[in-house]
């Protein structure tokens, strides 16, 4: 995508704001509840909006969550529901002697070294766990630019949809930090075929991918 486009729409999802991540949190929840998970980690939860899916399906959920005000937004938003932990940790720093039946990251793998962390999730899995990632990646090649021609039509619409008045200021959920992807989806394919055997990957709309991956009975 051209800078000046990117630009474009980065101001204009500043004027209708809305989550490109939260779209994909019904699918997310719905794919660990199809699972049959009881306990899940869901790393990077920012303000805890995924949570509040997983937590609707009957789960119990650790939050891991490395910025401090966030983390203590999530804390606050599940201070009364008993079967919600929020942590102010990173991945790095989560309790490595627990197993979870199923993970969760959200926008948040590009942010950590692929190959290491994909390793280490699928050791954080229960025999059967699932790990679910939407995931951001690398534009290159003609693939990529012809993937980005619905998401750039079909952006706005969604903001006017969701966000129709002009916004004064972005939402909690939408201001945590943010770094661009260095992996292209050809590289995540191929790190994901050594270190998660079977994982099932899909491009997806609005710059993202999908990756469920299911650890051996």
């Amino acid at each position: 995508m051209t800078l000046s486009l990117s630009s474009h729409l980065h101001r204009f999802n500043q004027r209708h704001p809305w989550s490109h991540n939260d779209h994909y949190g019904p699918w997310t929840a719905d794919r660990v509840a199809a699972s049959g998970a009881r306990d899940v980690l869901d790393v990077g939860c920012g303000t805890g909006n995924l949570v509040a899916l997983l937590r609707r399906r009957g789960t119990t959920v650790t939050g891991l969550e490395p910025d401090p005000a966030t983390a203590r937004a999530a804390a606050e938003r599940f201070a009364d529901d008993p079967a919600v932990t929020i942590v102010q940790a990173g991945f790095a720093d989560r309790d490595r002697r627990r197993r979870w039946d199923a993970v969760t990251l959200v926008a948040v793998l590009h942010h950590l070294p692929l190959v290491p962390t994909l390793r280490e999730l699928r050791g954080c899995l229960t025999p059967g766990g699932r790990l679910v990632i939407v995931g951001c990646y690398r534009e290159a090649g003609p693939a990529d630019l012809l993937a980005t021609l619905p998401a750039v039509l079909a952006n706005p619409v969604m903001g006017l949809a969701k966000h129709p008045a002009r916004a004064a200021a972005l939402p909690p959920h939408m201001t945590a930090p943010t770094t661009d992807p260095q992996e292209t989806l050809n590289g995540i394919r191929a790190a994901a075929a050594r270190e998660l055997p079977g994982a099932r990957i899909r491009r997806r709309l609005f710059w993202r991918y999908t990756l469920v991956y299911d650890a051996p009975a």
